[in-house]
């Protein structure tokens, strides 16, 4: 897939309905030859949008106006080329937990969580937060997160969890301002309550740090499993990460974590991890598949703002 073809999918499938103002400038990246040179003098993997708006945003640059972000990102590129390189999108959208908690609730507990790719480990915190699937609630806590379910009966009650952790290349610390600016640049422009749940699943981290280990999802894996106290249920989870990691390694991965205790949750595009005989997604929208042991059960909006069981 060439560079605008990226971007064109990423207004029409992610942005859509979801971020206009992303939606408008990624259409304008398709036919701004200056921006696609430079963006082609990346490696693949660091081309795509979210990485690009996140930093612009982060450095203070416009992505309200095409044509304002053209010109700086142009006149910046020495500077955002820098931080593109160095920098990954690690979107920590506590929302997640939402589509996750059906599954970890069904589990024997009590848990041990494992995030491979918890970026600042918001998503370790299934058991502190309140949701709303509709008019049933789930679980309380000072951040209430909301997802509109079909097919699925909710769960009554949240998991028991006795020991969380995460694994990241670049593990973020949601006590170091800088870290945190990083977060909340990587949240799309018009998603004030995005903003607001960030700042609500960072406090609730601080209080009670989770461990956080730098290291490869490969390699320092099951070091890092084998710490969970054996008692508990290991479940080793992630979302919306192995795009980024290359093919052979992603396989790597999978092999590994099938022949580790307890249960693996994936929820990743359904061209990230391939499962045979799925259902059709519930719209064209860019949907996740949530899937527990290699098993899909549902469809899942990226921001766990909606999940469509089949399971």
């Amino acid at each position: 897939m060439t560079t605008a073809e990226t971007y064109a999918e990423f207004a029409n499938r992610e942005a859509r309905g979801v971020s206009p103002t992303y939606e408008r400038l990624s259409q304008a990246v398709t036919r701004d030859d200056d921006l696609l040179t430079l963006l082609d003098g990346l490696p693949p993997a660091k081309r795509q949008p979210n990485l690009l708006f996140g930093v612009v945003r982060w450095l203070g640059g416009p992505v309200d106006d095409p044509a304002a972000f053209h010109d700086y990102v142009v006149t910046h590129w020495p500077a955002i080329e820098t931080q593109m390189r160095a920098r990954a999108t690690q979107t920590n959208e506590a929302g997640r937990c939402a589509v996750l908690l059906p599954v970890f609730a069904a589990l024997p507990q009590p848990l041990a969580l494992l995030e491979v790719g918890a970026s600042a480990g918001l998503c370790l915190y299934p058991d502190r937060y309140e949701y709303r699937y509709g008019d049933h609630r789930v679980g309380s806590g000072e951040l209430v997160l909301d997802c509109a379910a079909n097919g699925l009966v909710p769960p009554v009650g949240v998991p028991q969890v006795v020991w969380r952790a995460g694994l990241d290349l670049n593990p973020l610390d949601v006590t170091d301002p800088d870290d945190v600016s990083w977060l909340d640049a990587l949240i799309w422009p018009e998603h004030a309550h995005r903003r607001a749940r960030l700042r609500a699943a960072a406090a609730v981290a601080a209080a009670d740090p989770p461990l956080l280990v730098r290291g490869d999802l490969v390699d320092d894996l099951p070091a890092l499993a084998a710490r969970a106290p054996t008692d508990a249920t290991l479940v080793v989870f992630h979302t919306s990460v192995l795009y980024q990691v290359p093919p052979p390694r992603r396989d790597a991965f999978v092999r590994l974590v099938r022949e580790l205790p307890g249960h693996w949750v994936a929820n990743e595009g359904p061209e990230v991890l391939r499962y045979d005989g799925l259902p059709d997604p519930p719209s064209d929208a860019l949907h996740n598949v949530l899937a527990l042991d290699g098993k899909p059960l549902a469809w899942a909006r990226g921001h766990g703002q909606a999940l469509t069981w089949f399971g």
